[in-house]
């Protein structure tokens, strides 16, 4: 079944910010970032995401600011076109449409309505030889429009846009590749190129990684890979030329440039530190270390009073000139380094891989945004490469996401290897893990898979070995504190003996954590012909436990250990196993070496069906009976997803990657889709999440959930003339209550309509950084009385008790009044006895009327009657 179009492959997030420089706005508010094919624009400040311009087809390599109007930005993009934006309304101005691929662009004050841009030269299309030209942008009114008027300046220059740097406000343009720098003059149209040799007689390399040309000065400044400095002066002829050299960097420097006065010049490199230079007194160096990570871009704001640096570990660090850190932009993590698998912590539904060296890293999904890193090593990490250094290999959670298991290896001299189990618990107090055991070299080399028992009467944590065994370890409680360490575990009843003696080592070294009254031990070591487990894996229930060794797989009882069945499938050693779920529990699934995806029935103990299906990764959705098949084929990877108990495809698209996918998970949503094709049902619960082969994380959509964000980004679309704020949102709905008091008919309808369940205006003013916030105080009762719902008759009723008390209060005083009058009257009582006889006695209401009229002042008519 092929793909339909309603479902898409799409980069969600994620991706690196810093592939490109970063950029700041005139005013240093904003800090713009290239991510994948989008910008990203991010409050220097408040580290959060304002926009994202998405428009390009494909990587965005360059941004620079419009020198004609600060509020707005181009970008270039290997789609072969440059885009200009309004970023701060995020919205796409115009489109250049130039054609071939754009490495990088540069803009001059001096050259008003002319970029610059780095593209392939035509002419030599068997190699990748790149020239600078300066495209001629034509002023047309409409929004798309077609730019084909370049004319070339350099030729045979580097791609990158570190490589070339304007000087003295647009008077010439240099440019460095290799061992060479390339200056040109626009005034004379005129190029001079001085050459080093590849390495001087210390053995020192002299290739230009970098340059960056005064703002006013005639100088250049060239980072070279030997970590040298070189400032040039006299380059406006061939002979004469003149350079002094700096060194402070043991390595490459990989990013240079001066501060927009020219007082400063800033470098960095692998060993991650800013290193500030005064120009004119070189000798005297400031510097901010331990940034990180090395240092690949350096950016300065327009007034020089901000620094920013772009990082390997794919963050972004915002630097007062005073060297003091002031904003950290952190994106994920990802590269050569992620060893492990994509994990889903089931407390935040966090995305969980490796993050910068000996750490795991917890991103938002669903934000965008990194949470926390998780030391796992323990050790600070030394940029140099050679250096044998703890690595997290693998990870895995329990299925509350109450433990943690890592694993850190590290090669040893001697060919070995060095590990090490740990078990991390959370704690509901620091809102994180901390360390319950370190189990020192828990098997005898490496560790091939982990796994945790799900259900059952003890945590229970399977590692598979090199060293022909698995393991089972329980969880268990310390008795005794004096050096005899008998533990038992949880919730049984059997008695496991690590030790009796302090002089007497364990078998399997461990150190539980000080003050913890809990840690692990091992309750079961298993094998099997002395063949080499690889693959293990729980049954949804945990009442069962498979486990690989070569070409044969064994399933297990966990409790009593006791083997139940083996299934073997040659040709091909095991590749994967994972049982099937709700109602395909019964079935167990395996992929082999030799392109073979194998279904098990465990009632019959018989295959229940194959395939020949070069299968490289297998996953399961943990809140449906799906799996999702990654197969690999001609340099590219196909999905098929499937439910067990058929072999018939769900679902399938070829080359969802080009490469090959080693990694994928499966991630609930927050809310369930409702999807009515049967082809995308597949997605209505959980979402499906791989990184590419270049490290891109990228999942599916689906057209419905793209109209529901939309739909949902709209709510928050307010007048163009207001602010778009959280406060201004909440206090309008106030202003517009306040209006509805006024009117009688409007109070009634609101009383009768309830509040939203759920209102984007409360939710965006929750995640709103506080400092930016008006005063708790002005925003208290305008927040509660918004969450109030006022009751239909309570106003009523509490009227007519306000006027039942008033109607007593005249009464007694009428009563007075009567006291008073029949005193006044006590000589007359003929006259009253006549009067009493002759009119009718009075109500009570009456009575109350009667006195309200005698209180009314008639004068007015008096006044009448004399006009």
């Amino acid at each position: 079944m092929e793909a339909p179009a309603e479902i898409r492959v799409v980069r969600c997030g994620g991706s690196r910010i810093t592939f490109r420089k970063a950029v700041f706005t005139l005013d240093s508010k904003f800090l713009l970032c290239p991510s994948g094919d989008a910008i990203k624009v991010f409050s220097s400040s408040t580290e959060e995401c304002v926009h994202v311009l998405q428009g390009h087809a494909n990587l965005v390599t360059g941004i620079v600011l419009n020198p004609s109007n600060h509020l707005q930005v181009y970008s270039c993009s290997l789609d072969g076109t440059v885009k200009l934006w309004d970023f701060t309304d995020g919205i796409l101005i115009k489109t250049y449409v130039v054609g071939p691929s754009i490495f990088s662009i540069h803009v001059s004050k001096k050259h008003d309505g002319v970029v610059f841009l780095v593209v392939p030269m035509a002419s030599n299309k068997s190699q990748e030889v790149y020239q600078l030209v300066a495209l001629h942008l034509p002023r047309s009114p409409g929004q798309e429009v077609e730019a084909k008027e370049m004319s070339a300046v350099i030729c045979d220059i580097s791609p990158l846009p570190r490589a070339i740097s304007f000087g003295r406000e647009g008077e010439y343009i240099a440019s460095a590749k290799g061992v060479q720098l390339s200056v040109y003059f626009f005034r004379k149209q005129k190029e001079y190129r001085f050459s080093l040799k590849a390495t001087d007689k210390k053995g020192a390399k002299n290739s230009f990684p970098c340059v960056s040309c005064h703002p006013e000065d005639d100088c250049i400044a060239t980072g070279h890979a030997d970590g040298k400095i070189r400032l040039w002066r006299n380059f406006n002829q061939k002979k004469e030329y003149t350079y002094s050299t700096e060194q402070w960097h043991h390595s490459a420097v990989a990013a240079l440039t001066f501060s927009p006065q020219g007082t400063k010049l800033l470098s960095g490199g692998t060993e991650s530190v800013l290193v500030q230079w005064h120009y004119g007194a070189v000798t005297k160096k400031d510097f901010l270390p331990r940034l990180g990570s090395a240092i690949e871009h350096i950016s300065v704001s327009p007034d020089g009073a901000l620094y920013c640096t772009s990082h390997r570990d794919n963050k972004v660090i915002v630097i007062q000139s005073s060297l003091k850190v002031s904003a950290i932009i952190q994106g994920l993590v990802t590269g050569d380094d992620v060893q492990t698998e994509l994990l889903i912590d089931p407390r935040t539904k966090a995305l969980v891989l490796n993050g910068k060296p000996g750490h795991l890293q917890f991103y938002s999904l669903h934000r965008d945004k990194q949470l926390y890193n998780l030391d796992i090593v323990q050790q600070e990490y030394i940029h140099e490469s050679g250096l044998r250094q703890y690595g997290v290999m693998q990870a895995a959670f329990d299925s509350d996401g109450a433990w943690l298991a890592t694993v850190e290896e590290r090669a040893e001299e001697d060919g070995g290897v060095d590990v090490s189990l740990k078990l991390w618990a959370f704690s509901d107090a620091a809102h994180s893990f901390q360390l319950n055991t370190t189990i020192y070299m828990p098997h005898e080399g490496h560790i091939c898979s982990m796994c945790f028992r799900d259900g059952g009467e003890t945590t229970t944590l399977v590692t598979t070995g090199r060293d022909g065994h698995f393991k089972a370890w329980v969880l268990a409680e310390d008795t005794d504190t004096q050096g005899t360490a008998d533990c038992k575990p949880l919730s049984r009843q059997r008695w496991y003996c690590l030790w009796q003696t302090p002089s007497d080592p364990p078998p399997v070294p461990f150190v539980p954590t000080p003050g913890i009254s809990s840690h692990w031990s091992c309750e079961f070591v298993g094998d099997y012909h002395l063949l080499t487990p690889s693959a293990c894996c729980f049954s949804a229930d945990g009442s069962l436990l498979a486990v690989s060794f070569r070409e044969v797989v064994t399933v297990w009882r966990p409790g009593t250990w006791e083997l139940l069945a083996t299934f073997s499938q040659p040709p091909g050693d095991i590749r994967d196993l994972c049982f099937g779920r709700l109602g395909c529990s019964k079935f167990l699934l395996g992929t082999t070496t030799e392109g073979v995806l194998c279904c098990w029935n465990l009632l019959t103990c018989s295959v229940e069906w194959s395939t020949a299906l070069d299968v490289i990764l297998l996953q399961s959705d943990p809140l449906s009976d799906n799996m999702a098949a990654f197969s690999a084929a001609a340099g590219s990877t196909d999905l098929f997803v499937f439910k067990p108990s058929e072999p018939r495809p769900l679902y399938s698209q070829k080359a969802v990657s080009s490469g090959v996918v080693r990694r994928a998970v499966f991630a609930p949503h927050q809310e369930a889709l409702q999807s009515c094709e049967e082809s995308a049902q597949w997605l209505n619960r959980s979402r499906l999440y791989f990184l590419s082969d270049n490290m891109d994380l990228m999942t599916f959509s689906i057209k419905s959930e793209e109209d529901r964000i939309l739909a949902s980004s709209k709510q928050l679309v307010v007048d163009d003339s207001v602010a778009l704020t959280p406060f201004c949102l909440l206090l309008g709905k106030h202003r517009q209550a306040q209006r509805n008091e006024q009117d009688p008919l409007c109070e009634q309808v609101a009383a009768r309509t309830q509040l939203p369940q759920r209102s984007t205006a409360v939710r965006e003013l929750l995640h709103t950084p506080a400092h930016v916030l008006p005063p708790a105080s002005h925003l208290c009762t305008m927040f509660v009385n918004s969450l109030l719902v006022s009751k239909p008759g309570v106003r009523g009723a509490q009227e007519s008790e306000e006027e039942d008390m008033e109607s007593e209060k005249e009464e007694e005083m009428g009563e007075s009044e009567e006291e008073m009058e029949s005193r006044d009257a006590a000589g007359r009582p003929a006259i009253q006895n006549e009067a009493a006889d002759g009119t009718a006695s009075l109500s009570k209401g009456q009575e109350r009327e009667l006195r309200q009229i005698r209180k009314a002042d008639f004068s007015w008519v008096s006044a009448a009657l004399d006009c």
